[in-house]
């Protein structure tokens, strides 16, 4: 593209000196001009007091109708019987708007146009006079260094990178511009190196698929970060073995799972049950008075709207179905808590929608109900909280096992009296001293955590999704024991989101839940969630066994330090 080429009135105007005489002549002439009254079109008069007459038409015509059909309606007076001047006000009406329409509205766009047009003139004349510049100057002494290109860049792709570093092309719009994902996230990772003057060397940038990304899962790439995936199992649950991918760098947190998993297996596996299946959105609204408020909350919970509302809510997806809503007031603002099955999906997205639906649904019988947010903390999203440790939001689940004692001495180095003593001094009564909120286990984020990266999920719902109580008693004369793991609130998908991306679908279909169920929806989120669970259970049974033992600190020694001699290999680089 010629960013150089002018019109040729532009190139005219630019051209003549604003100082010389003929301009200032020129001048004059137009402000002479511009500053008489111009003549309508419309009227024979001057244009302000043509605009001034069609005004004061309109409007007053326009409050001489309203009044009239207000007395019709107070007299049950049919609207469609017009007397003559009330037909005389329609058209006088319809002919001021279309005057208005026409002058204003015409009047707007071409001014719109033209102004678009000036400022795309304005910046390549800018471009090319700094184009001009640059090449006859020397390139001025930098504040701070900067570095050099870090890659080999063709002359056009070169130019790219200076107008990201310069600001004149936004860094976010590289990919609708280029049509060209990877080449953008190369461009832009160059710009921010400039820019900051530090080097992004080490951080992969060939080798990923930047399409898959765009528009979901991440915006401004300039590469990706690796992490290393390990497999804990077979994890035996409910009759089915499964290989658990785990993306970690935590040293021992696989080995440890996969520890648990094998006395879980010698043990005869592990059960699962989903007590609730559930995701929540609560939005806020406000109302003149808590009276209001209390309506609307009394509307919402009466068993008699609910069909109404299930309706309503149905209409965002296929896939939702309205279970429950649930009210919290404070002063007049009254919070809303509603609760649905989501399918497959992890259900964020699907769940705002019908709530949405149904706030739009209310608004014409509660008309003065404000809307503050379609999301009042109260579902609650990404941060700890006690509704949904008691109420359970997402998959709610509760898992189980009982260890024999040959596997808890053997496999797992300790007892069974002394893995009760240490749960209830640890996971319950530790816990409860410290005030912990779902925090009755030892660490069952770091399971959580890493199946959500391997897979695909939210990783910031870990928070609410590690909610655990780890549950050790005697069994059977206590010569066994019987180990539980209840997680109200475990928030994962098998569609949308991270689930699409190529590694995180592959560690999907590993554990055989990739996509949506056909046979019945939501059937792979729900045992995708069981398995969660059951990789808790083993990387707590695996855990508190090496505490109880003492092993703790000598197994993190081996596996989660490194034993090459780092200044040798600092040297021999």
């Amino acid at each position: 593209m010629d960013i150089g080429r002018r019109s040729p009135k532009s190139s005219q105007t630019r051209q003549r000196r604003p100082d010389s005489p003929s301009a200032s002549a020129a001048a004059a002439v137009v402000d002479k001009q511009s500053s008489s009254p111009k003549a309508s079109d419309a009227l024979p008069l001057p244009l302000y007091l043509t605009n001034g007459i069609f005004f004061t038409l309109f409007f007053s015509v326009a409050y001489f109708l309203l009044h009239r059909w207000r007395d019709k309606i107070r007299n049950s007076t049919p609207l469609h019987v017009l007397t003559l001047s009330e037909l005389a006000g329609i058209i006088c009406l319809i002919a001021s708007f279309i005057y208005l329409l026409g002058f204003f509205g015409i009047d707007f766009v071409q001014s719109f146009i033209s102004k678009s047009e000036s400022d795309e003139e304005h910046q390549r004349f800018i471009l090319h006079e700094d184009r001009n510049i640059h090449c006859s100057l020397p390139p001025p002494s930098p504040v701070i260094s900067k570095p050099k290109p870090t890659m080999d860049f063709p002359k056009d792709d070169e130019e790219l990178v200076n107008c990201v570093v310069s600001g004149e092309i936004p860094s976010y719009s590289l990919e609708s511009r280029l049509g060209d994902s990877f080449k953008a996230a190369k461009i832009r990772r160059e710009a921010v190196q400039r820019l900051t003057g530090r080097s992004m060397e080490g951080l992969p940038l060939e080798g990923f698929d930047y399409d898959s990304i765009l528009g979901q899962c991440c915006e401004m790439p300039v590469g990706y970060v690796q992490i290393p995936v390990g497999i804990a199992g077979p994890l035996l649950l409910n009759g089915c073995e499964y290989a658990v991918p785990m993306a970690t760098t935590e040293g021992c947190l696989v080995a440890s799972t996969n520890r648990g998993c094998k006395a879980i297996y010698a043990s005869g596996g592990a059960t699962c049950v989903l007590l609730r299946d559930g995701m929540t959105r609560a939005p806020v609204v406000r109302f003149p008075s808590a009276k209001r408020a209390n309506e609307l909350k009394f509307f919402l919970e009466d068993p008699l709207n609910f069909d109404t509302l299930s309706v309503v809510f149905n209409k965002s997806s296929r896939f939702a179905r309205l279970q429950g809503i649930q009210c919290a007031i404070a002063g007049k603002n009254l919070y809303t808590r509603f609760s649905c099955s989501t399918g497959d999906a992890m259900g964020m997205n699907m769940v705002s929608k019908g709530v949405q639906n149904v706030l739009d649904f209310l608004q014409s019988d509660f008309p003065d109900m404000d809307v503050i947010g379609i999301s009042g903390n109260y579902c609650s999203d990404k941060k700890p909280a006690a509704i949904n440790w008691i109420e359970g939001r997402g998959k709610s689940v509760v898992c189980e096992a009982i260890i024999t004692g040959d596997v808890v001495t053997k496999v797992l180095k300790t007892t069974v009296p002394a893995l009760v003593e240490l749960n209830m001094l640890k996971n319950l009564t530790g816990s409860a001293i410290a005030g912990a909120l779902g925090g009755f286990n030892a660490h069952a984020a770091n399971i959580v955590s890493a199946v959500f990266i391997a897979t695909g999920q939210d990783p910031a719902q870990n928070i609410e999704s590690s909610h655990c109580i780890t549950m050790m008693e005697t069994v059977n004369d206590g010569k066994d024991l019987h180990i539980s793991v209840t997680m109200p609130s475990i928030e994962v998908g098998t569609v949308g989101g991270g689930t699409q991306l190529a590694s995180q679908s592959a560690c999907l279909n590993l554990l055989g839940v990739k996509g949506a169920s056909k046979e019945s929806p939501g059937a792979n989120s729900r045992l995708l969630a069981t398995i969660v669970a059951g990789s808790v259970l083993a990387g707590e049974l695996s855990l508190m066994s090496a505490i109880s033992a003492g092993q703790l600190v000598r197994s993190h020694m081996k596996y989660n330090r490194s034993s090459r001699d780092i200044t040798k290999i600092v040297s021999s680089e």
